[in-house]
């Protein structure tokens, strides 16, 4: 098994009420309950974190070269590109 770490937290008790009563409804215990939610907050900000970087290398006009060689296709009527 993998090494756990304790933390206390504190939690204040209006939002200790609704995190026993959604335990509860998801039927897994209160800490499965917190582990859970801390795990999709952390993966959220790694996703953002990772579409930021990946913006960031981002060329503009590349998109255009890749539809070039793609050669030509019939459009259809909603198919076109927004003017900005």
């Amino acid at each position: 098994m993998a090494t756990v770490s304790n933390f206390a937290l504190r939690v204040p008790p209006s939002l200790m009420e609704d995190v026993r009563s959604l335990a509860a409804q998801d039927a897994v215990s209160i800490n499965q309950f917190l582990i859970q939610a801390a795990a999709e907050k952390v993966a959220g900000l790694k996703a953002r974190s990772e579409l930021a970087a990946r913006a960031a290398r981002a060329r503009p006009g590349a998109m255009e070269l890749v539809l070039a060689k793609a050669g030509t296709a019939t459009e259809l009527p909603g198919d076109e590109i927004p003017t900005r």
